[in-house]
């Protein structure tokens, strides 16, 4: 029965793991702020909250559906509902087509642009799963994936995407791979094992330095951002914040420790949302022109 399925699907979806949902959200709520001049129409942001969600939770289908062959070998993901055979593959599918479809019904109100893009977004969504098996840094490949709500937000607000939009998208690439390594780093051994492709993997012995180094970059393009657009105290307040998160990871991840990676990765949602309450209190605190 159905009632008998959903917990299973609600593990699918990792319903019980939103840490995923807040990484894409962040940015997504980033690039409406700045598209809107911090007063992003209220369809237009719930749209994106929710499509957000929907997304997310069809690219783990996804992705457990593309790995369902390797989870088996990996400590952490032996248990996943597909894995352990308790769901079978083509109700992962299912669930994946269900939730995609529903993402591409909420956006029918927005402009033709927005729809345009949500093509390549659902591609890359899709098919960043596969890039496990030839890519030597899919993290990047999820950064653009992760991303995609930058151009489009400021699609659905402004009818056009600004270069400032894709060095947004940019920053997002970066953080990506800091935050994906640090989570790759607890999984090490076993990718290493069946013969997957990570960047904690491709990285090596200089990972802990590279984590570093896209934070650093991430930091750059967006307060490069930040002073382009001339914005006040609550931004840089909130980036040191963020900076100071990024120090407190390497704290965590420079034993190179299971579990304190794991840690690390999970913080990342403080550091996002440090960057976005500067930008919703610069606007807040900022008269309307």
């Amino acid at each position: 029965m159905l009632t008998q399925r959903l917990p299973l699907y609600f593990r699918l979806v990792r319903l019980d793991k939103p840490i995923g949902t807040v990484l894409l959200l962040w940015p997504t709520l980033n690039a409406l702020w700045i598209a809107s001049d911090g007063r992003p129409p209220l369809g237009v942001l719930l749209i994106f909250i929710v499509g957000t969600f929907l997304m997310r939770s069809a690219g783990c289908a996804i992705n457990d559906y593309a790995d369902r062959d390797f989870d088996k070998y990996v400590k952490r993901t032996q248990e996943r509902p597909l894995t352990s055979g308790r769901i079978d593959a083509w109700e992962a599918l299912a669930v994946a087509g269900v939730l995609a479809l529903a993402a591409f019904l909420l956006i029918l109100p927005l402009n033709g642009l927005t729809k345009w893009l949500s093509v390549p977004a659902l591609f890359v969504a899709a098919s960043y799963p596969f890039m496990k098996r030839f890519f030597a840094i899919p993290q990047a490949y999820l950064g653009v994936a992760f991303g995609f709500g930058i151009p489009m937000g400021f699609a659905a607000v402004q009818g056009h995407v600004p270069p400032l939009a894709w060095l947004l998208l940019l920053a997002n690439v970066f953080w990506s791979v800091a935050y994906d390594t640090e989570y790759a780093m607890v999984d090490r051994d076993d990718d290493v094992h069946i013969g997957i492709k990570t960047s904690a993997i491709t990285f090596g012995r200089y990972d802990v330095a590279a984590v570093m180094a896209c934070y650093a970059a991430m930091f750059v393009i967006t307060g490069g951002v930040g002073y382009r657009l001339q914005f006040g105290w609550p931004f840089w307040l909130g980036m040191a914040v963020a900076v100071a998160c990024a120090v407190y990871h390497y704290f965590l991840i420079r034993g190179r420790e299971r579990m304190r990676c794991f840690a690390a990765f999970r913080h990342n949602n403080w550091l996002g949302a440090a960057i976005f309450a500067g930008i919703f209190f610069h606007y807040l605190l900022t008269p309307a022109h």
